[in-house]
């Protein structure tokens, strides 16, 4: 290995040791130890003693008759199911096993798995600039502590996501590959969607791959599915009422500047809590959100569409797509770590040289850093000490810098890849034969 590989490897293993660290530190001392984890766990515990896992009460139930693994106060939110049936197919088994081992196992499949994941991207970026690589992966892995705290399924679901990214751009491993979006698909498809559309869309092999992804998914999740209605035949409603308690004013889905839970550590990063900081009415910031984000959206597919694949593109799609995905819908920071794709595009730009490179490195390292769990950690804690008059103005200032950082520089980091992306792919100039295959 050359020196700058060894150091860009050294930089994420120092990232991924102060996650691991940190994040099992964290985690056995705080009063959320899991809490997303166990509202998946114990949702597959009711539907496995045949109780309908979407009804709140009988959740609750089946979680305290286990033998008080509820730590904290308020625990009922915790029992709102807002999950798709389809990750019951990959949640099913971890509700087979009692809790201690079902928690632990969660824990290092999360942990193990994000940093092999990031293994692989580094191994994609490495021909570029392994260095950029290295410490953008590694800064973004050391700040990744609320996926192991909570045990948010976001988590796998990126790992998966990110492992079928690998397989298919190599061209190895392809049942593999397939499996691994499927599964993610299947798990959270609001996080990984729009990297399967992508190669859906690109055509050749990759929409052979996003096909077979689908049908795999299918397969898998049906028996869950059906599984699902059959206990609980009224899921649908029962899924949509507890989506509307979660988000209604003040509660913790809630983007508006009242929510007891968007925007502190965690916080929500969707548009959605930008615009409700000027106005709260959802009629006013979910339209105003989809508005911002479908122009971009479909200026992506139709460009994906008509142009042919190549690394290059396909590094600049997905590095384009992986922060607009958070922004038209509800996501918070664990999501966030689908940014781990646009580190090979930011190498890539980086290494070629010039202003390009240099605003790529600028805007993808707000992004992650603006992203991170420890960043934000400290910037909370500092907040409330600022030297700053108890007025009216002060509270608005308060309330721009706790909302408006993360998303925007979310968009804005969407936006600068979306047009190079474009710009690209509209070169009328043929690209080199070189750049049509991935550096090995």
């Amino acid at each position: 290995m050359t020196r700058a590989r060894i150091d860009g490897l050294t930089f994420l293993l120092l990232g991924a040791a102060v996650f691991i660290l940190f994040g099992i530190t964290i985690a056995s001392d705080s009063p959320v130890k899991m809490v997303d984890f166990r509202s998946v766990y114990y949702s597959a515990r009711c539907l496995i003693q045949h109780h309908d896992p979407y009804q709140e009460s009988e959740v609750l139930r089946v979680a305290q008759a286990e033998g008080g693994n509820l730590p904290w106060d308020n625990a009922r939110h915790v029992m709102q199911y807002i999950y798709m049936p389809t990750i019951f197919s990959f949640t099913a088994p971890f509700g087979l096993l009692p809790w201690g081992a079902a928690h632990i196992l969660w824990m290092t499949l999360t942990i193990v798995g994000l940093i092999f994941a990031s293994l692989l991207l580094w191994n994609l970026g490495v021909c570029y600039s392994p260095v950029v690589s290295g410490v953008l992966i590694g800064f973004l892995l050391a700040n990744s502590e609320l996926l192991v705290v909570t045990g948010n399924a976001a988590g796998l679901a990126i790992v998966l996501c990110i492992v079928a990214v690998w397989c298919f751009l190599r061209e190895r491993f392809a049942f593999a590959g397939i499996l691994c979006l499927a599964i993610s698909l299947a798990i959270k498809p609001q996080d990984s969607g729009l990297v399967w559309l992508y190669f859906l869309l690109a055509g050749r092999a990759y929409r052979k791959r996003a096909l077979q992804s689908l049908f795999a998914m299918a397969v898998l999740s049906l028996p869950a599915v059906l599984w699902v209605w059959r206990v609980a035949p009224n899921w649908i409603d029962e899924l949509h009422s507890s989506i509307l308690a979660l988000s209604a004013h003040g509660s913790l889905s809630d983007p508006s500047p009242a929510s007891a839970g968007a925007h502190g550590l965690g916080m929500m990063v969707n548009l959605q809590t930008v615009f409700s900081t000027f106005w709260d009415e959802p009629r006013f910031y979910n339209p105003a959100s989809y508005l911002v984000i479908a122009p971009l959206l479909l200026l992506w597919a139709f460009v994906t569409l008509r142009s042919r694949p190549t690394a290059q593109k396909t590094w600049l799609a997905l590095a384009a797509i992986a922060p607009i995905t958070l922004l038209p819908v509800y996501h918070r920071q664990v999501d966030a770590k689908l940014l781990l794709l646009a580190v090979p595009a930011c190498a890539m730009l980086w290494a070629e040289g010039g202003r390009i490179g240099r605003i790529a490195l600028a805007v993808t390292s707000a992004a992650i850093v603006l992203n991170g769990d420890l960043s934000w950690a400290i910037l909370l804690a500092l907040i409330p000490h600022l030297p700053l008059p108890p007025t009216e103005l002060t509270r608005q200032f308060l309330i721009a810098i706790q909302v408006f950082p993360v998303p925007l520089t979310l968009l804005a980091t969407g936006i600068f890849y979306l047009w190079i992306y474009v710009k690209r792919c509209s070169a009328e100039a043929p690209l080199p034969a070189a750049e049509v295959s991935f550096p090995q």
